[in-house]
């Protein structure tokens, strides 16, 4: 086989995803071993070695101990609402947004008080150090992992207020925007970045997944007159969800 200007281990990897994915290779199915590629391809070890390694960093095939590596059964990705902030009424933003989904979300929960990383500093406008509320969630679909969560919120705000523990008081549970005017703090904009990077090994734990799986990270920050209230990053499973945003048009 000629495989022209192209590294040879990624014209074998790049043949055998096309077989995975028009189902010549179905799910379950056992890859080929090592020396039938290299008798196949006409490559040598080292070349069959590393385009299976290519496959199983793709999420494509997994390995199974002691039996040899098979192909993944690929989900079909389903989508995460995102449409800002609203009033959250007597339901919260994570049910309002997934509603439509008809998911059936619920959620865990723990907050502590902590002080506030550069990062996080930066992003609040305020200084490293500083005391902030720390909330960690793990969203759940049908008791399902689907979506990670880590917000912060400056004490300055809404320290020794009812709703300084998101997830307690007479508002535990609402939405950053009404939790906000409860304490006469009116949230008038809100900022999302979306990017991507390997998960972390405690978030693959968490959400499942083949390490080194690529997950969506949306930094979002609300702001009440320019100041930074509430910042947070949410994480979610980039082969099993995609984004899907709702925007009014002004």
């Amino acid at each position: 086989m000629t495989f022209g200007e192209q590294p040879a281990y990624l014209r074998v990897a790049g043949d055998l995803r096309r077989k995975i994915v028009d189902g010549s290779l179905p799910p379950h199915a056992r890859l080929p071993s090592q020396a039938r590629i290299r008798e196949e391809y006409g490559v040598s070890d080292t070349v069959a070695l590393e385009a299976r390694k290519v496959l199983m960093a793709e999420g494509l095939v997994e390995g199974r101990s002691g039996s040899g590596t098979y192909v993944r059964e690929q989900p079909v990705p389903r989508r995460v609402a995102r449409s800002g902030y609203r009033s959250a009424g007597a339901s919260t933003p994570f049910r309002q947004e997934q509603a439509e989904a008809g998911a059936r979300g619920t959620w865990e929960s723990s907050s502590e008080q902590t002080a506030a990383p550069d990062r996080i500093a930066e992003r609040l406008g305020i200084e490293p150090g500083d005391r902030v509320m720390r909330t960690r969630y793990v969203f759940r679909d049908a008791g399902e992992a689907m979506m990670l969560s880590t917000s912060w919120e400056p004490l300055s705000v809404t320290g020794r207020t009812p709703v300084m523990l998101p997830e307690e008081g007479p508002l535990g549970g609402s939405g950053v925007v009404d939790r906000m005017a409860a304490i006469d703090v009116v949230v008038d904009n809100v900022v999302e970045e979306v990017g991507a990077r390997p998960g972390l090994a405690e978030e693959i734990m968490t959400l499942g997944g083949v390490p080194g799986h690529v997950v969506l990270v949306v930094s979002r920050t609300y702001f009440a007159s320019g100041r930074a209230v509430e910042t947070a990053d949410v994480v979610v499973p980039a082969d099993r969800y995609r984004l899907s945003y709702h925007l009014p048009v002004r």
